[in-house]
C-alpha cells in the first residue's frame, strides 16, 4: 500500500493533541526527522510546544544559524541553547564510540529536562525513526550501534516521550516533510551525536574544527558537481577524521599529518547502502582542497565500503 503522508499527518496531529494535555518541548537538531516531528507537534499544540535546539559545538559549519532560520520560517516556537563547553567537558578523554553516544544522550536529556522544568512541560517530542530503534537493539534484535535518542537515554529520565515518526523510514519521513512544507525535507541525514562520531577517537574542539572544515569542502564540491550534472547527488556524503597520522611533505620538510576519509553512499532508508561512484576529478578537487585548506591534513582516502558489511557512519 502506498504511504499516505496527508493521512499520517492528520492522525499524528490528533494523537499528539490527545497524548499531551499540557506543554511539551521538542528536541530539534534541524535535520529532517526532528524538524518534521517539531512541526507535527506544533500543529497539535501551538504555543504549548517549545522546540529546543542545542548547539553542542559538534555541529556542521553554520548549522546553528541555518536551523534558526528554518524554525523561524516554519513559525515554530523555539529556543537555541549554547552548550559546547558542557559537551566537550563531558566527552574529555572518551574514545569508545558507544560511551560517546551514551554521554551525549544523557547530556541532551539533562538539558531538555532543565528547559522542560522552566517551560512547565512534562513531555519530550523526538524525531526517532524506525532505523534508530532497530539498530539500537533490544528484545531479539542485536545491537548494531546505540542511537543516542533510543538506547542512549538515561533510565531515570523524567520526561514522557512522544515519537510521532517512530514507525517510519527515511523516505516516508521525507514525504511527510514535503507535505508539511519543511524546507529541509531533502537534506542529507546527519547523526544525532553529530561530529562526535565523525572524529574517531577522543573528541576535542580542535579535532572537531578540522573535520567540520573537511566536511564543508566535501559537501560543497559534491553539491557543485551534482548541480553541473557530473554525478547524481548521493544520499549522504561527509568527511571522517581518522586517528592515524602519516608522513607527508611540506615544502622540503618531512612532516606527519592527519588523515581524512571521505564517505558518500546511495540509500533509500539507511538500512542498507552502496558507496557512491564519484568521478575521479571530483575526488581530486576534494582532496586538493582539503589538503590545501584544512591545516594539518596531508592525506585523503575514499571509503568504498557498502552497508553491510560496513555501516554508513564510521562509529
Amino acid at each position: 500500500m502506498k504511504f499516505d503522508a496527508e493521512a499520517f499527518i492528520r492522525e499524528q496531529v490528533e494523537l499528539i493533541r490527545n497524548t499531551v494535555p499540557g506543554r511539551a518541548i521538542s528536541a530539534c537538531s534541524g535535520g529532517v526527522d526532528s524538524t518534521t516531528a517539531a512541526v507535527l507537534a506544533g500543529r497539535a499544540l501551538g504555543d504549548r510546544l517549545l522546540a529546543v535546539y542545542v548547539d553542542t559545538g559538534l555541529m556542521r559549519k553554520d548549522e546553528t544559524e541555518d536551523v534558526e532560520r528554518t524554525l523561524q520560517a516554519l513559525g515554530v516556537n523555539h529556543r537555541i541553547l549554547r552548550a559546547a563547553d558542557e559537551y566537550f567537558a563531558a566527552l574529555r578523554g572518551v574514545s569508545d564510540p558507544e560511551k560517546k553516544r551514551m554521554i551525549i544522550g544523557r547530556k541532551f536529556i539533562e538539558l531538555f529536562e532543565r528547559e522542560a522544568k522552566a517551560f512547565g512541560a512534562e513531555h519530550l517530542v523526538q524525531g526517532t525513526i524506525a532505523p534508530d530503534w532497530i539498530e539500537s537493539g533490544g528484545q531479539l534484535r542485536d545491537r548494531i550501534k546505540t542511537h543516542h535518542n533510543v538506547a542512549g537515554l538515561p533510565a531515570d529520565m523524567k520526561l514522557k516521550l512522544v515519537e510521532p515518526l517512530r514507525d517510519l523510514y527515511k523516505d516516508e519521513v521525507r514525504a511527510v516533510a514535503r507535505t508539511l512544507g519543511v524546507r529541509v525535507a531533502e537534506r542529507q541525514p546527519f547523526p544525532g551525536p553529530a561530529l562526535a562520531v565523525r572524529v574517531i577517537g577522543e573528541v576535542t574542539p580542535e579535532r572537531v574544527a578540522l573535520v567540520r572544515e573537511a566536511s564543508a569542502i566535501v559537501e560543497d564540491e559534491i553539491q557543485a558537481a551534482a548541480s553541473r550534472g557530473l554525478m547524481p547527488l548521493p544520499w549522504q556524503y561527509f568527511a571522517v577524521l581518522v586517528p592515524v597520522q602519516t608522513v607527508g611533505v611540506h615544502g622540503d620538510l618531512r612532516v606527519y599529518g592527519h588523515t581524512v576519509a571521505v564517505r558518500a553512499v546511495e540509500s533509500i532508508d539507511g538500512m542498507s547502502a552502496t558507496y557512491s561512484k564519484i568521478p575521479h576529478d571530483v575526488l581530486d578537487r576534494i582532496s586538493t582542497r582539503i589538503t590545501n585548506e584544512v591545516q594539518g591534513v596531508n592525506r585523503v582516502v575514499y571509503d568504498i565500503s557498502n552497508k553491510p558489511p560496513a555501516t554508513i557512519e564510521w562509529e
